[in-house]
């Protein structure tokens, strides 16, 4: 089977990340690989999981060292980093639609909608914004 699947920032940073629900995200993470799914992210999601680890070496919840293999790990992922047409715009319209403070997480939104597949997160302030719209938005421990 060779489906496609959209995944956040915040799903990918479980796989590299010790969080409490890291062993969920990794069991999904591999039935994937088993599957060969095809994975798919915006551009922007590699600054994104810089930042959030970075942030989190600056202050003090993991040393450097963790920070840089963290940051090795997440760089390695299997994720194929997308830009399609009209993708800004789309992503301003999402942002509009569910009222959301910024962009960024409207970006994932615009990818998986135009790849038409899920959308993986572990945000559940987007999940919850999208949810009653959005049936393709997968929040990660939710059936």
């Amino acid at each position: 089977m060779n489906t496609t699947t959209c995944v956040d920032t915040s799903f990918v940073l479980k796989l590299v990340l010790w969080e409490e629900d890291s062993p969920l995200a990794k069991a999904i993470w591999d039935s994937w690989i088993a599957q060969d799914t095809r994975v798919i992210a915006p551009c922007h999601m590699v600054f994104e999981g810089t930042s959030v680890i970075r942030n989190r070496v600056h202050r003090g919840l993991i040393g450097a060292p963790a920070g840089e293999q963290a940051l090795r790990a997440f760089l390695a992922q299997d994720i194929e980093l997308v830009h399609p047409s009209g993708f800004e715009e789309r992503a301003w319209e999402l942002a509009q639609r569910f009222n959301r403070p910024t962009a960024y997480d409207a970006y994932y939104l615009a990818v998986a909608q135009a790849a038409d597949c899920d959308l993986w997160t572990a945000d559940g302030r987007l999940y919850r914004a999208v949810r009653d719209s959005l049936k393709w938005v997968r929040l990660l421990g939710q059936p």
